[in-house]
């Protein structure tokens, strides 16, 4: 198990929450090795799933980016050793919202 190695990144989660998702990760890397991320991220989403409610998302790895819409209160980002763990509920946006682009405009430009 490898308690008290986490390093929170960023998270606006309640301090239980937050170390629930740190006992699950330290839980999870006891059943798993730590190159099955798709292994741990299941574990852990489901465990969440079961204890909050459906909706949570779980992203596992060494290297990825993201960029999440979650519910307030449902978020953490952290790191075990060189693992990045990405928890987060998921969170809808209405359909009037979910476009941030404007439209484009295009401008004619004779050579």
């Amino acid at each position: 198990m490898l308690e008290g190695k986490a390093v929170i990144g960023e998270t606006d989660m309640l301090q239980t929450t937050q170390q629930e998702a740190l006992n699950l990760a330290a839980k999870a890397l006891d059943y798993y090795d730590v190159t099955e991320a798709t292994e741990i991220a299941r574990f852990i989403k489901k465990e969440f799933d079961r204890a909050y409610g459906p909706g949570w998302h779980c992203i596992v790895g060494t290297d990825f980016g993201s960029f999440v819409t979650h519910c307030h209160g449902c978020f953490i980002y952290f790191c075990i050793g060189s693992l990045a763990i990405l928890l987060f509920r998921g969170s809808a946006v209405p359909e009037a919202d979910i476009n941030p682009f404007p439209p484009l405009e295009f401008e004619s430009v004779t050579a």
